[in-house]
């Protein structure tokens, strides 16, 4: 991907992050997913009802898209001093499997996709409540979506 490219996609991304962060303190892979349009919700949801094999399955964007737009994500929540906060993420049905969101599988991609990053504001207590329940399907994903032709 040109170096330009590199820069609108950073962009998308931290438009996206801000408005996921001013409205909750905190940002996910899949509030991302969703502000770039790459998402839908119904996607969001149907993967955590566990048909879906893994979330990437049902990102409209290809895989390359999907890594450099996590990559920038990783980077401008680093330059925003945000903690990472690990989460589990279950499948709504019945067993209550872990569920996975990567087609490689890969333990590094798998954790990158749970981690969610917090706002240093945020209160303690919030992110004890975060930890416990945000991959149960309980935190809302942000619906906005940025545009950028190209990207």
């Amino acid at each position: 991907m040109p170096r330009e490219n590199d820069k609108r996609m950073d962009q998308r991304v931290a438009r996206v992050a801000e408005a996921a962060l001013a409205e909750r303190k905190f940002v996910t892979s899949i509030d991302v997913l969703v502000g770039l349009g790459w998402l839908a919700p119904s996607r969001v949801d149907e993967w955590r009802q566990g048909p879906v094999k893994y979330l990437e399955a049902v990102t409209i964007a290809s895989l390359g898209k999907i890594s450099t737009a996590m990559r920038s994500f990783r980077r401008w929540a680093q330059r925003r001093e945000l903690k990472p906060s690990e989460t589990v993420y279950l499948a709504r049905a019945r067993g209550r499997q872990p569920l996975r969101f990567s087609k490689s599988g890969s333990p590094a991609i798998e954790r990158a996709y749970r981690t969610h990053w917090v706002s240093p504001k945020c209160s303690k207590r919030k992110r004890a409540g975060l930890a416990e329940q945000p991959g149960s399907g309980q935190s809302p994903s942000i619906s906005s979506q940025v545009t950028d032709e190209g990207v």
